[in-house]
């Protein structure tokens, strides 16, 4: 094992181990790159539908006239909102099936399901900002590691053939420094998309506390008139 990455007889570092050290260090960070890039698309195409089909439902939403009659369209909807919903319309069934109801116990029941639901769901659609987050923050110091491993393999080869000239440096310096280059070529966009989608997710986490904090106050306003109509 030692022979592999150093030369025993000089105590220096074998510049063919480290040569393949670093195109694994490469290898694997464009990998990294592809991995983001397509996290990026399909995730960008994902919140933009999103917002899109928000906007649609709370339209619908606002103009239904029988709640009831909505649930029943959109209860096996898998956008976040509808899920929304749906746990208030569940918890709101649940709390008033009793021949008393307890109008307090209820609206906070409904807060706790509704609340619990929109986390859900934000866990779910920020599921993979992680990974971004990663390759961002690692991807530098992968890069480096690559760098500074191949440059110590050049200067090896250096004294190994006792010729300082440039033509004999320069091609392993030039493949160490390519390693940070693809490095940062992988963190740049993982982390501005990172920050990015964070912000929309965000958004998204709060149009879903606003529609159910005005879902809320509509099933509130039910509770002093009739509990058994929805």
């Amino acid at each position: 094992m030692n022979d592999l990455f150093f030369n025993t007889d000089s105590a220096t570092i074998s510049p063919v181990a480290t040569h393949f050290v670093v195109l694994v260090v490469m290898g694997g960070l464009l990998l990294a790159s592809v991995w983001t890039w397509a996290i990026i698309i399909s995730f960008g195409l994902r919140i933009g539908r999103t917002r899109r089909r928000i906007d649609r439902f709370e339209r619908d939403f606002w103009k239904a006239e029988d709640i009831d009659a909505f649930y029943r369209v959109e209860s096996e909807n898998d956008l976040p909102v509808a899920r929304v919903f749906s746990a208030g319309v569940r918890e709101w069934r649940r709390s008033t099936a009793i021949g008393s109801v307890d109008r307090e116990g209820t609206r906070e029941r409904l807060a706790t399901a509704m609340g619990s639901a929109v986390a859900n769901e934000v866990d779910k659609l920020a599921d993979r900002l992680n990974i971004l987050a990663t390759v961002g923050a690692v991807a530098p110091f992968v890069g480096l590691f690559g760098t500074v491993l191949g440059i110590m393999g050049s200067f090896s080869g250096i004294a190994s053939a006792q010729n300082t000239s440039l033509a004999v440096v320069a091609p392993g310096i030039a493949e160490a420094l390519f390693a940070t280059a693809i490095g940062l070529f992988a963190a740049i966009p993982a982390v501005i998309a990172y920050n990015r989608f964070s912000h929309g997710t965000n958004k998204i986490e709060a149009r879903l506390n606003r529609f159910a904090d005005s879902f809320h106050a509509t099933l509130s306003r039910q509770l002093e008139t009739d509990v058994k109509k929805l």
